[in-house]
């Protein structure tokens, strides 16, 4: 596991993709509104983090890797607390990508005893992001020419556009970059040629057009199958939750590791560094197995913690111990 942590140093990743601010209230609850049957939260403290693809940023960076995102940013507080949150983590985020006329995206989660207790979101139509795409492509193009992989985070913010995804793809291949995307399927992007695509159970139902009821077994070689035949990634990595990752090559699923979770707080997040682990590892030379190994430990790690979270290699390392 060191040696692996050692080799990911050296890896330069480039995230595109949706990107929002994340705002934690965390408080108490000792009454009930005179006004209306709702809970009076005593507010002890405010949080923020990055979210979204600026959190999968914050996981490489947190893993080791070097990271850059780019996405968009409108021109308000919201922007300039993420600008600096990532920039304090060693993230880079180039200026051009705060094109304004929207808002970014804030999500604002009140949590009461380490239990979520509702969230408050402030984000435009997807068609209002959708507009930097044109923008920001001579910038993406430019600096996929400096990394060695890229993340496509989809939070179905209107973004990544089936072009855009198309685009990074085409000159992924002609700069021999490794892509990779965690995806959205409520927005489906017919696109091909992906290395990698990490959807969850549910997303990777949807995504094969299969109707599942959750007390149903995991269809397992079906899912992987009609995955392949549309999307016809090289690797299909489904994170199961509690039951770990499914690995699948060339629609066949072959194996199932368990999850490393000692303790569940709270799952915001693990997607980001799941994907995270994964990409630096594959872009290191390990074996797909290998990767999901690590990104599973990673994900182990940020799990036992609350609120949207990364995993330092010396955590990985006492935990893998």
């Amino acid at each position: 596991m060191r040696e692996l942590l050692d080799k990911i140093a050296k890896v330069r990743v480039l995230v595109i993709g949706d990107v929002m601010l994340d705002h934690y209230i965390w408080g108490d609850v000792e009454r009930i509104s005179p006004e209306a049957p709702v809970p009076v939260v005593r507010i002890d403290r405010d949080t923020y983090t990055a979210g979204a693809g600026a959190n999968v940023a914050l996981n490489i960076a947190s893993l080791g890797g070097k990271a850059e995102v780019i996405g968009p940013l409108g021109e308000d507080s919201s922007a300039d607390m993420l600008l600096k949150l990532l920039k304090d983590k060693g993230v880079s985020m180039d200026k051009r990508c705060r094109i304004g006329g929207f808002s970014t995206i804030l999500k604002t989660r009140v949590v009461v005893r380490k239990q979520q207790l509702c969230r408050l979101d402030r984000e435009d139509r997807p068609s209002e992001y959708a507009k930097c795409v044109t923008d920001l492509r001579e910038l993406i193009e430019g600096k996929m020419g400096c990394c060695d992989a890229v993340i496509l985070s989809d939070y179905a913010k209107g973004f990544l556009t089936e072009d855009l995804v198309d685009f990074v793809i085409k000159v992924g291949k002609q700069k021999g970059v490794f892509v990779a995307m965690d995806p959205k399927p409520k927005r489906k992007l017919v696109v091909r040629g992906l290395n990698l695509l990490t959807p969850n159970r549910l997303e990777s139902l949807q995504m094969a057009g299969i109707a599942h009821e959750d007390h149903d077994s995991f269809p397992a070689e079906e899912v992987c199958k009609k995955i392949f035949e549309q999307y016809g990634a090289r690797h299909l990595v489904i994170t199961l939750g509690g039951e770990g990752m499914l690995l699948s090559e060339e629609g066949r699923p072959y194996k199932q590791i368990p999850t490393y979770a000692r303790e569940v707080f709270d799952v915001s997040g693990a997607g980001d560094t799941a994907i995270a682990g994964l990409v630096l590892g594959l872009a290191v030379g390990e074996s797909i197995e290998s990767a999901a190994h690590f990104a599973n430990t990673a994900a182990g790690v940020v799990v036992g913690k609350v609120g949207t979270a990364t995993a330092t290699p010396e955590e990985i390392l006492k935990y893998h111990e």
